[in-house]
């Protein structure tokens, strides 16, 4: 199988044949029956030198590395000798070439060939968004540590009720909610903080409007410097979401 695939300056050409793979990159002025021949002669060299066996189990790159002492030989021999010394290996290539024209790809149809052809939908891939937070602020780790310690409280204080409630009546479900969602809260207002989220903003105000909410329900359950602690370490956590914005991407070199 001969393939070409052309860029601005340079050539190159793929040969393939008993699961053996030949690239070569040559100048635009080099004839394609040149090309052809210099990897039919690779080709030849390396089928000579490892026998399938020994193809089939090469399981790490450059396996073959010592191989290359003979591509110098064969490059140079291409490069220095005269074409009519080559004569006959041309005209053979030459006439195998006019019954099978190689493949000519432009660096368009390579994308349709990596993805299309491969039984793969073309897509139009867009670089992925950068998310990288801000780096954590020491405010914004005591901000996560009071939050866990909310939220140690709530689980608690919920199971403990929810346990109490089984054994005596079940009219006390509106406080069990009452601990557990700020709980939950609690949990989502740490994520919130640490990891990037969409609609942020949304987010944590439904989460503060769930703890403030829950809190005044449990007026009778706890006192009020109880009620204003939750509720402050709500808003400390709060402004701390807000306020740790996305790092800007750094310039992209290229590289």
């Amino acid at each position: 199988m001969f393939t070409a695939q052309e860029h601005l300056n340079h050539v190159q050409s793929f040969s393939s044949s008993r699961d053996v793979a030949c690239m070569a990159i040559c100048s635009r002025q080099c004839p394609a029956a040149m090309a052809f021949c210099f990897l039919e002669t690779l080709w030849w060299e390396f089928t000579a030198s490892y026998d399938t066996t020994c193809i089939g189990l090469a399981s790490r790159p450059y396996a073959f590395l010592e191989f290359d002492s003979v591509i110098q030989k064969v490059k140079w021999h291409f490069n220095y000798v005269s074409s009519t010394q080559m004569e006959s290996s041309l005209e053979k290539i030459q006439e195998e070439l006019k019954f099978q024209p190689p493949v000519v790809l432009t660096l368009e149809d390579t994308d349709v060939a990596n993805g299309v052809m491969n039984g793969h939908p073309q897509m139009h891939l867009e670089p992925a968004p950068n998310f990288r937070m801000e780096p954590v602020t020491a405010l914004g780790i005591l901000s996560l540590i009071l939050n866990i310690m909310c939220a140690a409280l709530n689980l608690i204080r919920g199971i403990h009720l929810a346990e109490h409630s089984l054994q005596v009546a079940h009219e006390e479900i509106g406080n069990i909610l009452a601990f557990l969602i700020p709980f939950v809260a609690c949990i989502f207002q740490c994520y919130l903080y640490l990891f990037y989220s969409p609609a942020r903003t949304m987010k944590v105000v439904l989460m503060l409007l769930f703890i403030c909410l829950g809190n005044m329900y449990l007026h009778g359950l706890r006192n009020l410097w109880q009620i204003l602690f939750h509720i402050g370490v709500a808003f400390l956590s709060s402004y701390q979401i807000l306020t740790r914005q996305l790092q800007e991407k750094q310039s992209d070199c290229g590289v």
